[in-house]
């Protein structure tokens, strides 16, 4: 699925929608994120975790520094940031957490990870520039990811409507 969204608070409305799907679900599948430089990853995920519960204690910012931060919402969000991690090999740590089923992961560019260690369900979501928006591209992997895929399709669609 596709969606054109016009400008920064769509991108932050389309975290939300996704971030209320996502919270009601017991086992969600990680997102994947991946587009360039200032397309809106970051953003999106700012207003996800602005959506569940306990955001009022999380304050969102790339880690790209630290690699991941980890958010006191529930469920909880691990937000990793790969950019540095171009050409290494993958970090154990990283890859504990990721398998770990006790957070709802979002990957900041997810590209960097070796595929054989991304998430079997998981909700992959490219960003484009689409002057003057960006284009999103939203693909599910797994059972749980279709199911929330296709629940959200006529959300989504009219999100890029507003």
């Amino acid at each position: 699925m596709t969606v054109t969204l016009r400008d920064a608070d769509a991108t932050l409305e389309l975290g939300r929608v996704l971030g209320l799907a996502l919270a009601q679900m017991d086992a969600p599948p990680a997102l994947l994120l991946d587009g360039d430089l200032g397309a809106g990853k970051t953003t999106l995920t700012r207003g996800l975790v602005s959506a569940l519960p306990g955001a009022d204690q999380a304050e969102v910012s790339s880690p790209s520094f630290n690699i991941v931060n980890l958010y006191p919402t529930r469920p909880p969000v691990a937000h990793f940031d790969l950019y540095r991690l171009e050409n290494l090999p993958a970090d154990p740590e990283v890859l504990d957490q990721l398998a770990g089923g006790d957070s709802l992961n979002i990957v900041e560019w997810a590209q960097f990870l070796d595929p054989r260690h991304w998430p079997g369900e998981r909700l992959e979501v490219s960003f484009q520039d689409a002057a003057p928006g960006r284009r999103v591209r939203l693909r599910a992997r797994g059972n749980a990811a279709e199911h929330l895929l296709e629940a959200l399709g006529p959300r989504l669609s009219t999100l890029a409507k507003e």
